[in-house]
């Protein structure tokens, strides 16, 4: 099995075919998993139980877990292409799909079902912070993988996975990567229930938040020692690797067996507006960085400066930055 987290999976620059003197393009990333369009109420603060606050707006914004990352990948540069279902009665649909294609993501291989797309009701409070009410819609609808899209996996230089589509199609898509020798990607966020337990050995990274990763295995994450000991938990059950968001706190990497753990620092934003798919950001640029052939250390500065521009904007897709973005912000540290 390959190491995802310590070998390079992806050359930095296009390979050349040495025949004919012609660039070719790198092996995409294919992230399989949600599409929704959030609705954005800005509040002070959560209501108390049988209290009505008043929000400021509402506002529709394209989201969830799946397009965020696709989005945040194309936005770094890098090929990418989002495999998702869209409600076909949803007059959403034409908004999500139009955000998705203005950030460069292909979807050629995305599908259509009927009934409403996925739907996220956000909270945002003052301070940055969002709760978040999920209707599935789309995204929880009957899935069929075609056989493009399972060509499309098994060609891919790694394919990446959440928690908002039924668990069933990740483990069919895990599978179908893992027996092409394809990295799988896993972020923990999304539903709440546990991992099936078939997927964790396809894993070639596991990506949970503090939450999740206390959720996933039952044990506690208040210190940076107990993080540590959970996600050695998750490796000991076949995961090659666990990258563990800690927010404000940064990133902890466990890089493989035996390996001594990576510490990334958060870069420091000026000023946190919306944490609504900073973890997204964070998941997919680090996703990238290590798919450009990026060592671990220097991934996870990449994916902490990208969701530090992130956290700084409203909305989940609208925040997240262009490459160049990213590089200016990195080369000023």
């Amino acid at each position: 099995s390959r190491n995802f987290a310590t070998k390079p999976l992806a050359l930095a620059s296009s390979p050349r075919d040495s025949a004919n003197g012609v660039d070719m393009l790198p092996k995409p990333l294919v992230v399989v998993g949600s599409v929704n369009a959030d609705l954005v109420l800005p509040i002070e603060r959560l209501p108390k139980p049988g209290e009505t606050l008043a929000a400021a707006s509402i506002e529709t914004v394209p989201g969830g877990k799946g397009a965020n990352q696709a989005a945040a990948a194309a936005r770094a540069g890098f090929p990418t292409f989002f495999v998702g279902q869209f409600g076909r009665d949803d007059p959403n649909a034409s908004l999500l799909r139009n955000a998705l294609l203005g950030c460069g993501v292909d979807l050629t291989h995305a599908a259509e079902v009927d009934g409403p797309c996925g739907t996220a009701l956000i909270l945002l409070q003052a301070g940055g912070e969002n709760s978040i009410i999920i209707v599935g819609g789309a995204n929880q609808a009957a899935w069929r993988l075609s056989d493009g899209v399972k060509a499309l996996i098994a060609g891919a230089g790694a394919v990446l996975l959440q928690r908002e589509i039924p668990e069933p199609v990740n483990v069919e898509v895990a599978k179908l990567a893992a027996a092409a020798g394809v990295p799988v990607i896993l972020d923990a966020g999304g539903v709440e229930g546990p991992i099936d337990p078939t997927i964790l050995p396809c894993l070639a990274l596991l990506s949970p938040n503090e939450t999740e990763l206390a959720r996933l295995t039952g044990l506690p994450t208040d210190t940076e020692a107990q993080v540590q000991a959970a996600a050695e938990q998750l490796m000991s059950a076949g995961v090659k690797s666990v990258l563990v968001k800690l927010g404000a706190d940064g990133s902890l990497l466990l890089p493989g067996p035996g390996q001594p753990p990576l510490r990334q620092a958060a870069i420091r934003a000026e000023q946190v507006v919306d944490t609504t798919g900073a973890g997204d950001c964070f998941t997919a640029t680090y996703a990238v960085a290590v798919l450009e052939g990026k060592a671990p250390a220097e991934a996870l500065r990449f994916a902490s400066a990208a969701a530090s521009i992130c956290v700084q904007r409203k909305g989940a897709m609208p925040s997240l930055p262009a490459r160049a973005e990213v590089d200016t912000l990195l080369a000023k540290q």
